[in-house]
């Protein structure tokens, strides 16, 4: 089993996405059922527009923070990062877009997995720790 101390600020090795489309900075925190990560939003940043990140940008953010957790998991096991997608979204609320410069955190918690399948409850928050975006979705892990 590897080791790596957190946070991670290289995390392109554990997500199958790739620039430009990376939306997750680092790994913060990890644990078997949750995982924290972070996004410092750029202007270069392709899902930005008028200086803020977009809905479909924070959908994505959660999206990678699951995946980031799928990832960092393989990645303990000596195993590359598995390819997935998301499979359903429900109860997404937004209640601000974050600016160019700011660094959103992203948490998650598995609620439910199951044969690849997994349930997982999102919350995004702004640097003052109040939340600005909150979901569940699901998430697959592509057959390989």
């Amino acid at each position: 089993m590897k080791e790596q101390s957190l946070p991670i600020t290289n995390v392109s090795h554990l997500i199958p996405q790739k620039k430009p489309f990376e939306m997750v900075s680092a790994l913060l925190a990890f644990s078997e059922t949750s995982i924290t990560s972070s996004l410092t939003i750029t202007a270069q940043n392709i899902l930005v527009t008028n200086h803020q990140l977009t809905e479909p940008g924070l959908v994505e953010n959660m999206a990678q923070t699951v995946a980031l957790h799928t990832g960092y998991d393989y990645f303990l096991k000596g195993s590359p990062a598995p390819i997935g997608y998301i499979g359903s979204i429900k109860k997404v609320i937004i209640s601000s877009l974050p600016k160019v410069e700011e660094t959103i955190t992203t948490r998650a918690e598995i609620l439910h997995e199951f044969m690849g399948v997994t349930l997982v409850q999102v919350d995004i928050y702004n640097p003052n720790k109040e939340v600005i975006a909150s979901g569940q979705m699901k998430t697959v892990i592509a057959n390989q």
